[in-house]
């Protein structure tokens, strides 16, 4: 999947640690990464290892560069739930990322708050909108054709297309059951609505996703998206439905309301300001709060028109004049992202 993005923005990778298999647990891709890493940085020896989110290997990029006396900066800092188990294993990636981290580069105020409240000195923190809205504002075209006829032989015009992504370690079992059953009833319910579900190639989750989902005429199940595909399919959709973090922050730019398929969210800045709300993964909460946003304009348009608070678009340029602020290339201390 790490492929799609790096072919979409014309990056070719210097060094590839190919450590991703099947079904492999947290354990094997924490020490995989840990020793891959190892040799990189021994060869590379950089003045500062950048990790970004809150995965597995950001936490073992960090880690590696600290064992290795490497100073760390840590993009999209400071997201919490405040609960070690929600979700499973972000929450303690991020956190852990953040003890280990010179420089936070928090995407929010509320990211920033969290920090203070852990003890990073505010020096250490600056706070510049989030990268994915960077992204948005190269990938989402008016007029963009999709790679496959499924997708651009939709009428989106006519049709409310109903976005569905679900993947989260923590949804694993039950709780992607409840999630699918709420799918297929909305998609009983309401003719005019088209569901479309990239699903994640993890067989735990496919498995449980084409049992339940599997030829129903008005759900398309497909394989996960490139990067643009799933940006402007999000563009074109009425109403999206995930448990994505990413996803949270995307949408609200692009005017769609979101329901949280999770109990917590790390991202409260968009509830707060009433663009996503957190729905859990109970079937029956699921279908009744997409029902409201399929039948209720005026809660509909509430949602869609709320206003963003994930960034600008420039927060990749803010961080790379951050570091050249940092490491005494530039004199003035650049301006920080504020709504």
């Amino acid at each position: 999947m790490l492929d799609q993005v790096l072919g979409l923005f014309g990056i070719n990778a210097d060094y590839d640690l190919n450590i991703m298999t099947n079904r492999q647990t947290l354990f094997s891709i924490t020490t995989k990464a840990l020793l891959g890493l190892r040799d990189v940085l021994a060869s590379s020896r950089p003045d500062m290892v950048l990790v970004h989110g809150d995965t597995t290997t950001t936490f073992a990029g960090a880690l590696a560069a600290f064992y290795d006396g490497i100073k760390v900066g840590h993009v999209e800092a400071g997201l919490r739930t405040h609960n070690k188990w929600l979700p499973f294993p972000e929450e303690m990636n991020r956190k852990l990322t953040g003890t280990l981290a010179d420089v936070h580069f928090a995407p929010t105020e509320t990211a920033r708050e969290n920090l203070l409240q852990e003890g990073v000195e505010p020096q250490n923190i600056f706070i510049t909108g989030n990268t994915v809205i960077d992204a948005l504002r190269t990938t989402v075209k008016r007029d963009y054709v999709f790679s496959t006829d499924v997708l651009n032989n939709i009428d989106y015009k006519n049709q409310k297309v109903v976005l569905v992504t679900a993947h989260r370690r923590e949804n694993l079992g039950k709780p992607l059951e409840n999630i699918c059953h709420a799918i297929r009833r909305l998609a009983d319910s309401y003719p005019e609505i088209k569901i479309v579900y990239p699903v994640h190639l993890n067989p735990a989750v496919r498995d449980t996703v084409f049992d339940i989902l599997g030829l129903h005429e008005r759900i398309m199940l497909l394989d996960p998206l490139d990067t643009d595909e799933m940006h402007n399919l999000m563009a074109k959709s009425y109403l999206i439905l995930t448990d994505s973090g990413g996803l949270q922050e995307e949408a609200p730019s692009l005017g769609k309301p979101v329901l949280v398929l999770r109990h917590e969210t790390e991202r409260p800045e968009a509830v707060k300001a009433g663009t996503v709300k957190v729905v859990g993964a109970g079937s029956e909460t699921i279908f009744r709060e997409a029902e409201k946003l399929l039948s209720d304009k005026d809660e509909y348009d509430r949602m869609a028109n709320a206003i963003n608070p994930y960034g600008d678009g420039h927060a990749s340029s803010r961080i790379a004049d951050f570091l050249l602020y940092y490491f005494g290339q530039n004199h003035d201390k650049p301006q920080e992202f504020c709504i």
